[in-house]
């Protein structure tokens, strides 16, 4: 059987938009989320548009167990994951001592420990066939700490580094790996963060559909790194040259509700 793209986060927002991408260039599919219902009706309506092959696996990324479990379920289907999108991730807003400790530790699971597990588990795969893309989807949040969203800024500093590095290490082998970072994105995040009402999220922001077609041409160009959108681009690099108290500040004036 040929390569498929195996995708996490499938079943809404940036992952369905990465799927269509996909799909389009008539790329198999591997969906995965927790909501199988939707990713059941997104691989029929790919095939249907496209002639692919979508296959569906209903996964949680945020136990301990489930990146292994999901390993095993791709391993028998049979198929070369010639593309990995990690996707699956999301957010929590508040005070950190507030906040739900168990909520806080998934949040590291998904975000960054299935990330590594998922991505260690396709490399070598790819390394061995010298051909293969990663694409990790990091975030501005990455490039500074963000009080009354800590937990979730770390996450993605952690991702942005990651795959940096990663896609250094890969350098000749045929082999790429890309980060994409965005702002702001019209995705059910804001509302599963309770950050909808922050002025993160106040104003326009960028369409999943903008953000994914962006990222997924950066993929495809063996890009280390894309940041969606000029403001974007001058709030990332800019903090690395302002004060940090200045930093700090600002992200928590942006992360708090209003």
């Amino acid at each position: 059987m040929g390569a498929a793209a195996l995708i996490t986060g499938a079943s809404a927002g940036l992952g369905l938009e990465f799927a269509k991408c996909f799909a389009a260039d008539h790329i198999d599919v591997v969906l995965v989320a927790r909501r199988k219902d939707r990713l059941d009706a997104l691989a029929a309506e790919l095939v249907a548009a496209h002639g692919i092959k979508a296959h569906v696996i209903s996964a949680d990324l945020m136990e301990p167990a489930g990146a292994r479990q999901l390993i095993a379920d791709v391993n028998a289907l049979g198929v070369d994951i010639g593309w990995l999108v990690n996707n699956a991730g999301f957010g929590t807003s508040g005070l950190f001592h507030e906040l739900d400790a168990a909520k806080e530790a998934a949040e590291v699971q998904l975000n960054c420990v299935a990330l590594t597990e998922l991505t260690r588990a396709f490399v070598p795969g790819m390394v061995a066939r010298k051909t293969g893309r990663i694409l990790n989807i990091g975030s501005t949040a990455g490039f500074q700490p963000g009080p009354l969203m800590a937990t979730y800024y770390a996450t993605k500093a952690f991702v942005n580094s990651f795959t940096e590095a990663l896609a250094y290490e890969l350098r000749g082998t045929g082999v790429t790996a890309t980060v994409s970072c965005p702002g702001a994105t019209a995705t059910e995040f804001a509302a599963v963060a309770g950050t909808d009402t922050s002025k993160l999220f106040a104003g326009d922001v960028a369409t999943a559909e903008q953000v994914a077609a962006e990222a997924y041409a950066a993929m495809n160009e063996g890009r280390a790194m894309i940041v969606h959108g000029l403001r974007n681009k001058l709030m990332a690099f800019g903090s690395a040259l302002t004060p940090r108290a200045v930093v700090l500040s600002m992200a928590a004036g942006m992360n708090r509700r209003a």
